[in-house]
Formats: structure tokens, C-alpha cells, sequence
């Protein structure tokens, strides 16, 4: 079994590279840093909307315990770093997790 953890943040037309920037510099490699027992991978898709630019994160974990050892107690809860939250416009409170129960490669 895998968890899934999907969050959005949406930022400015304006912003967007320096929030891809702040992701790829700061961010993905502050989760990394914490190694994190059971984290595999995080994704990251980007779509442009007509006024602003949407992005989502699906970070997946071995279980749901990987990922209370990430976020804590209250795992529900949003991981945004203060320099990513200076160029979003907004973003999920709360991260939703999901239950991998099929993946397909070909």
C-alpha cells in the first residue's frame, strides 16, 4: 500500500517561476533534507489558468505513519515555507491523502 499526498497552490502569472524556483531551490530539497522514513517521491504539475498559474504536489509515502512523521499529529495540515507562501496567492489548508490501490505502467 502507498499514501498519496495531494496539496494545490496557486499563485500569479508573474510568480510562477519564482515560485518553480523557490520549489525546485528550497523546497523539494528541505523535504529531502529530512529524511523521512518512507517517502519515495514528490511530483510536481503546473497548469496555467486564465489569471493564474495552479500547481499541485503528490508527495507518496509507504503509509500513513511516513506521513505523520513528516507533518505530525495534525498531518492534515499544509507544509508551505515562508518564502513560497510570499509569492502564492493562495493555497489548501490541508493536504488530502489518498490510498494507492492500483498503478498500471506501460
Amino acid at each position: 500500500m502507498a499514501i498519496k499526498r495531494v496539496w494545490h497552490g496557486w499563485t500569479t502569472k508573474e510568480n510562477a517561476a519564482e515560485y518553480q524556483t523557490i520549489l525546485r531551490e528550497q523546497v523539494l530539497p528541505g523535504i529531502e533534507a529530512k529524511n523521512i522514513p518512507g517517502y519515495k517521491k514528490i511530483e510536481v504539475l503546473k497548469i496555467e489558468r486564465d489569471d493564474e498559474v495552479e500547481f499541485v504536489t503528490i508527495m507518496t509515502f509507504e503509509s500513513l505513519r511516513n506521513v505523520i512523521d513528516f507533518q505530525g499529529e495534525n498531518y492534515k495540515k499544509c507544509y508551505v515555507p515562508d518564502a513560497a507562501r510570499q509569492v502564492l496567492k493562495r493555497w489548501d489548508q490541508e493536504s488530502v491523502h489518498y490510498e494507492l490501490i492500483e498503478t498500471r505502467t506501460y
